[in-house]
C-alpha cells in the first residue's frame, strides 16, 4: 500500500571536520492484525552543540520505532494524542538512561525528534523541534506542523528538555494521506518557503512522482538515488548541514 524511502547524509561542513552525520531517519509500513497498513516516519537531527547528539538521534528513532512496534500488536491502535504522548515518552526515557549510563547530561544527546504514522484512512505528526513533515491529505500538500525556532538562527527545541512533554505538538487527520515526506533542518531552506512555511511544491513532486511510478527493480536503487541527491553539489550549495529526508506515497 506504501512505498518509501529514506536516507540521512552528513552535511559538506561536517564532512570538512569529520565529523559524522548527526541526522537519523525511519521509513517503514507494517500491517496492523487487522489487516490495515499502518506507515511509520520518523527523523531526528541531534543538536551539533551536544556532545553526542548524533547518539541521541539514533536513539530517538530506536525507541520510537520499537514503541509503535510494540503498540501495533494491540488493537485497536487509536492514532491519537496520547500516543504521541507514548512514542516521545519512549524516546525520553531511553535518551536518559543512555545518558545515565554514560554518566552525562540528557543534554549531551540532545536531539530534535519528529514522527509521522498513518493507516489507511487516518494519519498522527507529532514534533518537537525544527524541520518538518509535508503532506496530501487530498488539499494538495500543507505542512503538517510550523517548526519551532528560537529568536535566533539555529535555535530550537530538543526532546531532550525539561519541558519537552508540554511543548510537544500534535496533528490529527481524519483523512487518507497519499503523499508524505519528513525531513530536518538540513533541507529546510529547500523544502520550505520560509516567510509563510509553506511547502516549496517543485521540491517535492520530482520525489513523489519518481516513488510512485519506479517498477520493482527501480525502487531498490531509491535509496541510492536519494543519498546521490542529498549529497549533490546543487543540495550543498544550498545547505551545509546534514540532511535527512524520509518520503512514502501511497500505491493503492
Amino acid at each position: 500500500m506504501w512505498r518509501s524511502v529514506c536516507a540521512s547524509v552528513v552535511g559538506s561542513s561536517h564532512a570538512v571536520s569529520a565529523t559524522p552525520c548527526q541526522d537519523s531517519g525511519w521509513a517503514q509500513t507494517d500491517v496492523l492484525p487487522d489487516g490495515l497498513h499502518l506507515l511509520s516516519i520518523f527523523v531526528a537531527d541531534g543538536a551539533g552543540s551536544a556532545l553526542r547528539g548524533g547518539d541521541g538521534a539514533e536513539l530517538a528513532i530506536e525507541a520510537a520505532a520499537a514503541c509503535v512496534a510494540l503498540k501495533s500488536q494491540a488493537l485497536p491502535l487509536e492514532l491519537d494524542d496520547a500516543l504521541a504522548v507514548e512514542v516521545v515518552q519512549a524516546v525520553r526515557d531511553k535518551i536518559l538512561a543512555a545518558a545515565a549510563s554514560a554518566q552525562l547530561r540528557p543534554r549531551d544527546f540532545a536531539c530534535t525528534f519528529l514522527g509521522m504514522l498513518a493507516t489507511d484512512g487516518a494519519a498522527l505528526v507529532f514534533q518537537i523541534g525544527d524541520g518538518g513533515v509535508v503532506l496530501d491529505a487530498g488539499r494538495g500538500l500543507e505542512l503538517a506542523i510550523t517548526p519551532m525556532s528560537g529568536e535566533y538562527a539555529n535555535m530550537t527545541r530538543f526532546v531532550t528538555d525539561d519541558d519537552a512533554m508540554a511543548i510537544l505538538q500534535t496533528r490529527k487527520y481524519a483523512e487518507c494521506i497519499t503523499k508524505v515526506a519528513a525531513f530536518t533542518d538540513g533541507i529546510q531552506r529547500l523544502a520550505l518557503h520560509l516567510a509563510d512555511h509553506t511547502p516549496h511544491v517543485p521540491f517535492f513532486l520530482p520525489f513523489f512522482d519518481g516513488l510512485a511510478k519506479a517498477s520493482a527493480e527501480q525502487a531498490e536503487q531509491l535509496p541510492g538515488l536519494l543519498v546521490q541527491f542529498l549529497g549533490s553539489p546543487a543540495v550543498n550549495e544550498r545547505t551545509d548541514d546534514d540532511k535527512t529526508l524520509a518520503l512514502a506515497v501511497r500505491l493503492g
